[in-house]
């Protein structure tokens, strides 16, 4: 179990990798193009739009339903019962995006006024956001579809395509950026908005031969009375909240960052963009994998495979985020002097983004852990528990905000996320215990204490290492790019050094074969 596992999540890292590289490359031209001005701002409150709409019908609460009902089916019914389920689904998901991104058109100035209510006394920004939005908001019928077939792929170990699938964004946005602004003078912002309505559809044909080669590719079916299409309506509603905090979060934030001076709300989004690189290469890669694999185990009644999955999640996650979390914090500065201050993003975005990454790391190890605790949940189709915490860590960031807002500015809507990630994700796994499934196996202390005594070690190194900020100011692109290479590696060097010398071992995360009684 744990190789199948440590091999996938491996695989789907890496390839996730190339992906967030690309994404890094694609927010390098922004900054150089748009830097943090009012036509950003707009595009990045419009984009984070149609994007929540994405977790909702996509890999978020879609997927999350999706899988457990198609683990199901693939278990205990035949091949055809199988194809027939995707064909219903896609074409019930299919008219109900339709309508959604048609009744979102629409209303692109509700939308508009909801999340940048302050941009109604900036008529000029309030038309960019509007038009930003009825540009992108067909976006989310293709990119759903394209995250209904990544299931199917990942339900049968098939994850290289769904992980490199989203590179294709990236490609997109970044040509826009480049060649199709000068096709748009009066808001340049605007190539990049029919950038992503083109990586949408790209996206979704690329699915298309190798769901074919799986020989699940059937005409999509309206069956919005199916019994399993109920099932998965149903549980995802609930999943909205649970596995959506986080960027219900964002978008609550850019709505408050919007009264705020102008460049804020894009200071928010360089900073996500960064915390998002190890969220998604470890996080996103690891529910990938954990998710079909416990829904699997559900199916078979294996509880006791199923604790064992989780506690080695956990450890894994303890392992990797942390550091990445405290590496993000030691070398805020560098990093974005070295991917961002060219063209229009001055030494003051970098300044104002800096601070608003420190907020932001202290909940990135929150942020990964979540995805876990809410497959826990709904590989066993409980998904009004996440619902519920959820509800509450959305109040908890509400009120925090509107406290923070006032002394720390921008800083204090992403410290308020911060800690309702914290809260949400400390309350499922106290849930999960209370329920007898999540129980931890022998070795936590150590593997503690040698996270801690590395994370310090690793800190130490790099903050003595770095020296003074303006020194790197003052360098070339390209010398900016080896003295950060050169503090990762050696920051990695070293906290993988004292993690042996504490008697850390490969084989403590993929050898283990006992097992957790299923009580």
């Amino acid at each position: 179990m744990s190789k199948h596992l440590f091999r996938s999540t491996s695989l789907v890292g890496i390839l996730t990798l190339v992906s967030r590289i690309a994404g890094f490359m694609r927010e390098n031209i922004f900054a150089i193009v748009f830097g943090a001005t009012g036509q950003m701002d707009a595009f990045v409150i419009a984009f984070r739009i149609p994007n929540f709409l994405r977790k909702i019908f996509a890999e978020g609460a879609f997927s999350q339903a999706f899988i457990p009902v198609l683990t199901e089916v693939k278990v205990q019914k035949t091949h055809e019962e199988l194809c027939q389920l995707i064909g219903r689904v896609s074409g019930t998901l299919g008219l109900i995006l339709i309508v959604v991104s048609l009744l979102s058109v629409l209303g692109s100035e509700g939308w508009a006024f909801i999340f940048a209510p302050s941009y109604l006394h900036q008529p000029e920004k309030f038309d960019l956001l509007n038009h930003l939005l009825k540009i992108m908001f067909p976006y989310i019928f293709f990119i759903a579809l394209t995250g209904l077939y990544s299931s199917v792929q990942n339900v049968f170990n098939r994850y290289s395509v769904p992980a490199i699938t989203p590179l294709i964004l990236s490609i997109c946005m970044g040509w826009a950026a480049v060649y199709l602004t000068p096709y748009f003078p009066n808001a340049p912002i605007e190539a990049v908005a029919y950038g992503v309505l083109l990586a949408g559809l790209l996206q979704l044909l690329v699915q298309l031969p190798f769901i074919w080669n799986l020989k699940l590719l059937a005409r999509p079916r309206w069956a919005w009375h199916d019994s399993h299409v109920k099932r998965i309506v149903k549980m995802m509603a609930p999943a909205l909240f649970g596995v959506s905090v986080a960027q219900i979060g964002m978008l609550v934030d850019s709505m408050y960052a919007t009264f705020l001076p102008t460049g804020s709300v894009s200071w928010l989004y360089y900073a996500d963009r960064l915390m998002q690189f190890p969220l998604g290469v470890f996080g996103v890669a690891l529910a990938t994998v954990v998710m079909p694999h416990l829904s699997k185990q559900v199916s078979s009644r294996d509880i006791g495979e199923f604790k064992r999955s989780i506690d080695w999640s956990l450890k894994l996650i303890f392992l990797i985020a942390l550091p990445c979390a405290v590496g993000l914090a030691t070398l805020a500065g560098p990093i974005l002097v070295t991917l961002f201050e060219y063209g229009k993003f001055n030494y003051q975005d970098m300044l104002m983004t800096k601070e608003t990454l420190w907020a932001f790391s202290i909940g990135l190890f929150f942020f990964i852990m979540v995805k876990i605790a809410v497959s826990a949940f709904y590989s066993r189709q409980d998904m009004k528990t996440p619902m519920k915490v959820g509800i509450l860590s959305v109040i908890t960031n509400i009120v925090l905000n509107t406290i923070l807002i006032f002394p720390l500015q921008h800083v204090g809507l992403e410290l308020a996320t911060s800690i309702a990630a914290m809260v949400n994700t400390l309350t499922l796994l106290a849930i999960l215990r209370k329920q007898k499934m999540l129980e931890f196996s022998r070795g936590w202390p150590k593997l503690l204490l040698a996270c801690a005594a590395a994370n310090a070690a690793m800190a130490g190194v790099i903050f003595t290492l770095q020296g003074n900020l303006a020194h790197w100011i003052t360098w070339h692109a390209w010398d900016r790019a080896l003295h950060l290479f050169y503090l990762i590696g050696g920051g990695i060097c070293v906290y993988f050094a004292v993690l042996l010398l504490c008697g850390i071992r490969k084989q403590d995360f993929i050898m283990r074969e006992q097992h957790v009684s299923a009580n």
